[in-house]
């Protein structure tokens, strides 16, 4: 089974291109099952009905977030309503929406389940990760009531996505980073079969700070007076970055690549 995961789609020209990329690809290399982060998807801040209906009707299975998954809120029952939409599994019991989902993937009977989860070093505090997602573990496991089990670690620091992955190396098919916005260097296959990545980066403009024009960040590192500068999508050229990983029959990652296409940063092709 092929899993394709993209990371932080940031604004309108992200969203178009990581659209494009899954609508040419999904089928030429054979993506069983396609995740998307969309916590940045509305113009950099959280996600609508509308854009989680685009990612939908090119095939996308699941959208995870992080957060910004409640940036956007005229329709909060959208959380509740969209089962294909994931939010942090750890946030607190009574957070509108659900933090994993095990769905089917069509046409080959393979169930995956999508967890959400958010660190809290330097972020906000919510529950322990490690706690809420070893429960959650207690009822899944691979091989016995899902095929696959695929984790988003929406955190800032990279040690602890480490650890996250480490400890539940063997447990879960691939344990993937977002929200730093930058691809990371340290992909690999754990020694317990379990896929991971500190960060797969953003599908966003990289010639920019971290997907937003330069402006408004520059202006709130150097003035006290400009810390709330509005942050506005960068408009240049689009980079696509995610990961594909093959499952085997024990739910375990067998082979693990990265995506990397278009825009400012040097392309990844033909990974496959």
């Amino acid at each position: 089974m092929r899993i394709a995961f993209f990371g932080d789609v940031v604004g309108k020209r992200g969203r178009n291109a990581t659209v494009a990329y899954i609508q040419k690809n999904k089928l030429k290399y054979g993506f069983d099952f396609v995740i998307v982060n969309g916590e940045n998807a509305a113009h950099g801040f959280g996600i609508t009905q509308a854009i989680c209906n685009q990612f939908f009707n090119v095939g996308v299975d699941v959208i995870t977030l992080g957060n910004h998954s409640f940036d956007q809120r005229d329709d909060m029952a959208m959380f509740d309503r969209e089962k294909r939409l994931v939010r942090p599994l750890n946030y607190p019991r009574k957070t509108p929406g659900r933090g994993f989902i095990v769905a089917e993937a069509r046409g080959i009977s393979k169930t995956i389940m999508v967890i959400n989860i958010m660190g809290r070093l330097y972020m906000e505090q919510n529950d322990d990760p490690f706690a809420v997602l070893d429960d959650l573990l207690t009822e899944y496991k691979l091989s016995i009531n899902v095929d696959a089990i695929f984790v988003d670690c929406h955190a800032e620091a990279t040690a602890e996505k480490a650890a996250l992955a480490r400890y539940f190396d063997g447990r879960i098919s691939a344990l993937i980073g977002t929200h730093t916005h930058v691809p990371t260097a340290d992909l690999q296959i754990l020694k317990g079969g379990t896929g991971f990545l500190s960060d797969c980066g953003m599908c966003g403009d990289y010639d920019s700070c971290i997907g937003m024009d330069d402006d408004a960040p520059i202006r709130r590192f150097t003035s006290k007076l400009d810390t709330y500068a509005k942050l506005v999508p960068a408009q240049k050229d689009v980079t696509v970055c995610g990961v594909v990983m093959d499952v085997g029959t024990t739910g375990l990652c067998t082979n693990i690549q990265t995506i990397r296409v278009g825009g400012f940063l040097k392309e990844q092709k033909d990974f496959l």
